[in-house]
């Protein structure tokens, strides 16, 4: 099977050879090819070569887009750093008071900076490998993106202090996260993944109320144009599982604290993504390690699992545990 023929599948309920393989690579991918993180940020043919070149290389089934958190946060208008070599940083935040958000103005995504980089990304991708891989855009979530803009131990503060203005803030958010997803699936991209770490840190009572129903827009939209939802929460989770699957996400990310079997029973109607720990396991350990955590995640898993490291693969991670994790699923057809 190709990737592109595996992941949609397993997305249909069907047999698959081995279960997908959708690890996340970001500063091990431009590292692996020997070019500095901020151009992999900044230029869409880099982020290609290098996605392309570890998914043909280590047998990943997913291209991907993901890159860093700050790319709306540019196109709204915020100072973004972009240090040699290393992650993008933002130099200032555009929603310092809730009465800055009158003054926050919607973007054409084809008309931006770094979201109109993602499109690129994604024709790209589309041009040279969209028969063989399915291709993953990416928008940034809720309490994610108002984290960006606005702090988050401040955001945090205003769920209890300011809570008409985080409700008009996510509805302004969500509403461009969809423009920004929907031309993403217009220039081709298959699934949509939504990125909305922060939410781990948050009730139930909070994630239920305040966040649930604005990631609920966006993948209603994001199915309404044709195309799947990928939901990255990571972090600690369980506690949010019950209202995670009500989502309506497709495939739902899990880090290596939540248990696979738990996961799979909140999240009935999606594949869970993971999960062994990308440190200890993907980093430090050694390629034994690695094919033993993936052979339990296969076990636990069952056909609803697609199989990655709890979050992304660091940048210092030995190619040897990749092809290592590679192999453990091409050896577990069995437990697919």
């Amino acid at each position: 099977m190709t990737p592109r023929e595996r992941l949609f599948a397993r997305l249909q309920g069907q047999p698959v050879d081995r279960a997908p393989n959708l690890a996340i690579l970001m500063l091990f991918a431009a590292k692996y090819i020997g070019q500095p993180y901020d151009q992999f940020c900044l230029d869409y043919r880099v982020m290609a070569e290098a996605n392309l070149r570890c998914n043909a290389d280590f047998g990943i089934d997913l291209l991907s887009t993901m890159s860093d958190a700050y790319r709306e946060t540019f196109d709204y208008g915020a100072q973004v750093a972009f240090p040699y070599d290393n992650l993008p940083l933002c130099k200032e935040l555009l929603l310092a008071t809730p009465a800055d958000l009158a003054k926050l103005h919607r973007f054409d995504p084809w008309q931006s900076t770094r979201i109109l980089d993602r499109i690129h990304a994604v024709e790209l991708y589309k041009r040279e490998a969209g028969t063989e891989y399915p291709i993953l855009g990416w928008v940034e979530g809720p309490i994610a993106e108002l984290a960006d803009l606005r702090g988050l131990s401040q955001t945090l503060v205003d769920f209890y202090e300011e809570p008409d203005f985080v409700a008009d803030a996510f509805a302004f958010i969500t509403e461009q996260a969809i423009d920004c997803a929907l031309a993403q699936i217009q220039a081709g991209a298959d699934i949509i993944g939504i990125g909305d770490a922060a939410a781990s840190v948050v009730g139930p009572a909070i994630y239920r109320a305040a966040i649930l129903p604005f990631e609920q827009q966006m993948i209603r939209a994001v199915h309404a144009a044709g195309a799947y939802v990928k939901l990255h929460i990571c972090g600690e989770i369980t506690h949010l599982l019950p209202d995670v699957g009500l989502t309506g996400a497709d495939i739902i990310d899990v880090d290596w604290m939540v248990d696979i079997p738990t996961a799979l029973a909140h999240c009935p109607g999606a594949l869970i993504n993971g999960n062994f720990d990308p440190v200890a396991v993907m980093l430090q350990g050694t390629p034994d390690d690695v094919k033993a955590a993936t052979r339990r995640n296969l076990a636990d898993g069952g056909d609803r699992l697609c199989v990655a490291p709890g979050c992304e693969v660091p940048r210092d991670t030995p190619p040897a545990n990749l092809h290592a994790l590679h192999e453990a699923l091409c050896e577990g057809i069995e437990l697919r």
